[in-house]
């Protein structure tokens, strides 16, 4: 559930949770019962361990601590197989 910030002009800030589809544009003050409107703020990404969280983390990490390899990379292959026909041996090699 989505939680929505409030401003209530004589106490300040407060938080509620509400369903997207059902929340008021005014709310009562949870302090002094005045009337609170509600204000638009950034999304709250920050809470708990979601995927977009860990992205966020991980995006940051690189910004200071970027990955340092010790070597180049290397192709890897495969070893071609071997044939063990004596009438290979004689076909022309590339």
């Amino acid at each position: 559930m989505p939680t929505y910030a409030f401003r209530c002009a004589a106490c300040g800030e407060f938080d509620a949770a509400f369903p997207m589809a059902s929340v008021p544009a005014q709310l009562d003050c949870q302090a002094c019962g005045g009337a609170a409107r509600r204000i638009f703020s950034a999304p709250h990404l920050g809470v708990g361990p979601s995927t977009a969280m860990k992205l966020l983390d991980a995006t940051k990490r690189t910004a200071s601590e970027p990955a340092v390899t010790e070597s180049l990379p290397g192709r890897q292959t495969s070893p071609r197989p071997v044939s063990r026909n004596p009438l290979h041996a004689k076909l022309p090699r590339p």
